[in-house]
């Protein structure tokens, strides 16, 4: 009674105060203390019940089950396969895109067509440079016009590079030859096509006959149109050999010097000197190669045309390659043939000496220059 007197007598808060001890959990009981009148720490691990005592915690939820490597290989693949197939779906808005696929699939319509047809009838020339390696194998003169296939017509120091396709039975070596053909045509119209759809479709229907040409017979025309192409993309050395190995087999592929890379031109230049020595060398059986050139009978050279494939790497990256062509470029073409012309003659204005020197030394740093033997 005494106690209800005295929390009726207290003030409001101190009553509040109290309950709110009791209530609170570091009101109730507030457990032993240590010697400076702290409350001692749980030990490591331990959590604090709120009677101040305690206590193991709960145990952690088990961890969800990993997912199998090659499950999530797989959906990863998945959604690179999605996402470039929505990608591909939206470049079919473009018109330009569509005709160009329009174009490519009859082309390659006609072109499967027409293999089919011929059959057995195609390899002539493929066949020329095998069986040119199996007579030269057999003690036998691979210039000699014997058999049912054309002669081998190419310098004597490549037979060689034919060697280990030659080896193969005619069967597989004409199946290997025809299907590295189109593979490599087609990795080269994937790599046009990637940078301009319509103007690579257009330049496919235009070579469309001379490489259905090439395809059937199996000339290297096509081949040496692909060296050609590397020659414009690889490093400089070996970009040199390819465009002097294609130069020493047809001697047409002169003309595609001026588009490679600086360095790759004075490269070029060595390995085919080094080409005319092997050629000298060879000298006898270089006779008979152009006798047998000259001797036999060969329709027009239309297939030669298929060699302008390999001015698309070079064109494609040139927004305008033929730009001397418009009128808009004659005025600055004819200012600087006059300032040449006018240096011209302010060195034979001092003597035809100085003339010839400054003509040499000008022609010499042009050379270098232009052939990438300044670089470095």
């Amino acid at each position: 009674m005494m106690r209800a007197a005295a929390r009726r007598a207290a003030p409001i808060g101190s009553v509040t105060r109290e309950a709110r001890a009791r209530t609170s959990p570091r009101g109730g009981d507030p457990g032993p203390r240590g010697p400076a009148g702290r409350r001692p720490q749980p030990a490591p691990g331990l959590t604090t019940a709120t009677d101040g005592t305690a206590r193991s915690p709960s145990p952690l939820p088990a961890a969800p089950a990993r997912t199998p490597v090659l499950v999530r290989r797989a959906r990863r693949h998945a959604g690179l396969y999605r996402r470039a197939l929505r990608r591909e779906l939206s470049r079919l808005r473009d018109p330009r895109r569509l005709l160009a696929i329009v174009i490519l699939g009859v082309v390659l319509g006609a072109f499967s067509a027409g293999l089919l047809a011929r059959g057995e009838a195609a390899g002539a020339d493929a066949h020329a440079y095998w069986a040119g390696v199996r007579i030269w194998l057999a003690g036998g003169d691979p210039y000699a016009i014997v058999g049912p296939f054309m002669p081998y017509v190419y310098a004597p120091w490549m037979l060689p590079l034919f060697l280990p396709w030659a080896l193969l039975p005619w069967d597989v070596a004409w199946f290997f030859w025809r299907g590295a053909t189109i593979l490599l045509l087609f990795w080269t119209v994937a790599w046009a096509y990637e940078r301009r759809p319509l103007s690579t479709a257009a330049m496919v229907l235009l070579l469309s006959f001379p490489i259905a040409a090439n395809v059937d017979t199996g000339n290297v025309n096509l081949l040496l149109a692909f060296m050609l192409w590397a020659a414009q993309i690889v490093r400089p050395p070996f970009a040199g050999l390819l465009w002097a190995l294609a130069t020493a087999m047809k001697w047409v592929p002169i003309v595609f010097l001026p588009l490679l890379a600086r360095r790759a031109r004075g490269w070029g230049l060595a390995w085919l000197g080094l080409f005319v020595v092997l050629t000298i060398a060879t000298l006898p059986a270089t006779v008979d190669q152009i006798r047998v050139i000259f001797a036999f009978p060969r329709p027009a050279r239309v297939d030669y045309l298929v060699l302008l494939w390999a001015a698309v790497p070079w064109i494609w990256r040139h927004p305008q390659p033929l730009w001397w062509i418009w009128p808009s470029a004659w005025p600055g073409i004819t200012a600087r043939v006059r300032e040449w012309v006018a240096a011209w003659r302010g060195r034979l204005s001092g003597g035809p000496r100085a003339a010839v020197t400054a003509t040499w030394t000008a022609a010499r740093v042009w050379t270098r220059r232009s052939l990438g033997l300044d670089a470095g």
